[in-house]
């Protein structure tokens, strides 16, 4: 259910502040979307105040930062009980993220990043000490990403 329906101006300004929030003005999106600096303004609140931009973050290499290990932890919560816990994980040191998963028996994806297995092993406890089985750990190697390409295609 969408509560916020983007127009493509939204959607322009979407996939620019993906590319780079930090660094491009209200006047350069505006140049891309066709529209004011006062519109591009007025739209990023408007989009902030509905949700739809959630916040603003670095982009950190946690290897390049001191952080080489990233581990997946794939977890199993009561269904009842895992959006409401979602808050509580994040609150571990260590996790940098996690993802409420609806199908099959692993229903958090867990991550969390540390400077050696000592970092890792007390975030597996806590989530044990939560009342969450860990059901399985994975090491990654790299971890790349994009933006969501939609957003300039419509």
């Amino acid at each position: 259910m969408v509560d916020y329906e983007l127009d493509e101006t939204d959607r322009e300004i979407l996939a620019a502040l993906q590319e780079d929030a930090r660094n491009l003005s209200s006047g350069e999106i505006a140049e891309r979307t066709d529209a004011s600096s006062s519109t591009v303004r007025k739209r990023i609140q408007r989009l902030e105040s509905e949700g739809v931009i959630k916040g603003y973050s670095a982009d950190v290499d946690y290897q390049k930062s001191g952080y080489p290990l990233r581990m997946l932890l794939f977890c199993t919560a009561p269904i009842p009980e895992r959006g409401e816990i979602i808050d509580d994980i994040l609150d571990i040191s260590g996790v940098v993220s996690v993802q409420e998963l609806v199908t099959g028996e692993k229903n958090l994806l867990v991550t969390a990043v540390g400077e050696t297995d000592g970092d890792i092993t007390p975030v597996a406890q806590e989530l044990l000490d939560m009342g969450l089985t860990v059901a399985d750990e994975v090491l990654v190697r790299s971890h790349e990403s994009t933006p969501f390409d939609d957003f300039s295609s419509r």
